[in-house]
């Protein structure tokens, strides 16, 4: 479908729209706030208090009552889906109640909000967001044999973790997936109603900045693009992004390299996988496995920070390190090479879809702790021979997953490709 002209309203304009999500916005923060601009009327379903973009009704509900069975229990995942899902299909019948008929419903299905969508608003088209389809073999489920391994027991309670993803990928009219590798995790028969368009980075905020500095704590230690600074970033610290595996190669990091300082973001909590058993969290454990050997003058735990602090650590950052399993790839990862790292990164399947080794990075295998540390080494010892590939990952992050240019253009294409033009009553 063609752009409308400048004195025509766009396809999309006067649309009803209605976006479901726990967490709200979410991944759908850019692409909600450009529907609102182009003239739809927006909702949102959701249970968390996030800050909302002006111009969207965000209605919030509660999940009553959210008694979860105990961990081993196989059924404990669909019962606390279910319960969800009832919750959401009471604010939305709330919502119909109101007058409001949404054209386009575009829902998180991850949680189990999405699955009555269908039932109470038979005509809108529903799109789904395939962040991630749980697979048996080739993805995160006993990729790292230190934590888990492949039983009978394990693949059947993966498998009905899929139960209600199953339901939202069925009853949905289309499917937005952000990379190639979470789309090829989706069952075969719904590939083909699946489009791939990335969230979106927006690089004219993400890019290099040669005077950032960064101001550390109570320390006040001041670290500039000329010193030796390596980076890691996670939401929460943890194996599922190889923080085990990083901190593991630290001690020799920072023992070939004297002059280098490491900043770590990321809080304490688990996003994906277990916490340790033995420690209160995975920073704990892994202090304890290397912190004897580690010059603690020189490591910086930071914690969750603004956005504007993470970006100037990616901005001063002689190499940034990240690791992940076959899981769903992160911003930051993206938002590195906008930001000019020099990357070294694990070479799993959703980072290789966006970082060739040698090309716009470099990729160890993931378990390799000393590789990890070798070629982290080479980097801080000689950065200027890998600034070639900061240039090309900068170029390439522009070209391939900016939001304004490439990302949100696209999504709202596909979008209005899914409706027939709207016509006033």
């Amino acid at each position: 479908m063609s752009e409308a002209k400048p004195d025509q309203p766009h396809p999309l304009a006067g649309q009803r729209i209605l976006f479901i999500h726990q967490n709200f916005p979410g991944q759908f923060v850019h692409l909600a706030q450009e529907l609102v601009r182009l003239g739809c009327e927006v909702k949102a379903l959701a249970i968390e208090k996030r800050p909302v973009p002006p111009g969207i009704d965000v209605r919030r509900y509660e999940v009553r009552p959210e008694t979860v069975l105990p961990r081993e229990d196989i059924l404990s995942d669909i019962e606390v889906k279910t319960r969800r899902a009832l919750a959401c299909a009471t604010a939305m019948r709330q919502l119909a109640a109101e007058g409001f008929q949404p054209s386009l419903i575009v829902a998180h299905p991850g949680w189990g909000e999405s699955l009555f969508c269908k039932d109470v608003w038979p005509q809108a088209v529903l799109v789904a967001y395939g962040e991630f389809y749980y697979q048996a073999d080739g993805a995160d489920h006993a990729f790292d044999p230190e934590f888990s391994r492949a039983t009978a027991d394990s693949r059947m309670r993966l498998r009905l973790r899929n139960t209600a993803l199953l339901h939202a990928y069925q009853a949905a009219d289309a499917i937005l997936c952000p990379t190639q590798w979470q789309r090829s995790c989706l069952p075969a028969e719904f590939q083909a109603k699946t489009a791939v368009i990335f969230d979106g980075v927006d690089t004219r905020v993400v890019r290099p900045e040669p005077g950032a500095f960064i101001r550390l704590g109570r320390s006040g230690l001041e670290l500039r693009r000329q010193d030796s600074v390596l980076t890691f970033v996670n939401r929460n610290l943890e194996p599922y992004r190889g923080f085990h595996v990083f901190m593991r190669a630290l001690p020799e990091i920072l023992a070939r390299n004297p002059r280098t300082h490491c900043v770590l973001v990321g809080e304490d909590s688990v996003s994906y996988g277990s916490p340790p058993r033995t420690h209160k969290n995975w920073r704990q454990a892994m202090l304890q496995e290397v912190g004897a050997r580690l010059p603690r003058d020189r490591i910086h735990f930071v914690g969750r920070v603004p956005y504007a602090d993470y970006l100037r650590m990616l901005q001063v950052s002689t190499c940034h390190a990240y690791l992940t399993y076959p899981f769903v790839l992160s911003w930051s990862c993206i938002e590195a090479l906008a930001a000019g790292c020099r990357v070294v990164a694990s070479d799993t399947e959703p980072v290789r879809e966006v970082i060739t080794h040698g090309r716009n990075g470099l990729l160890f295998d993931f378990f390799d702790v000393e590789g990890l540390a070798r070629t982290v080494t080479q980097v801080l010892q000689d950065p200027s021979a890998y600034d070639p590939l900061a240039a090309n990952a900068v170029r390439e992050a522009r070209a391939k997953y900016d939001l304004e240019t490439v990302c949100k253009p696209e999504q709202v294409r596909w979008l209005a490709s899914l409706l027939r033009p709207h016509t006033p009553a």
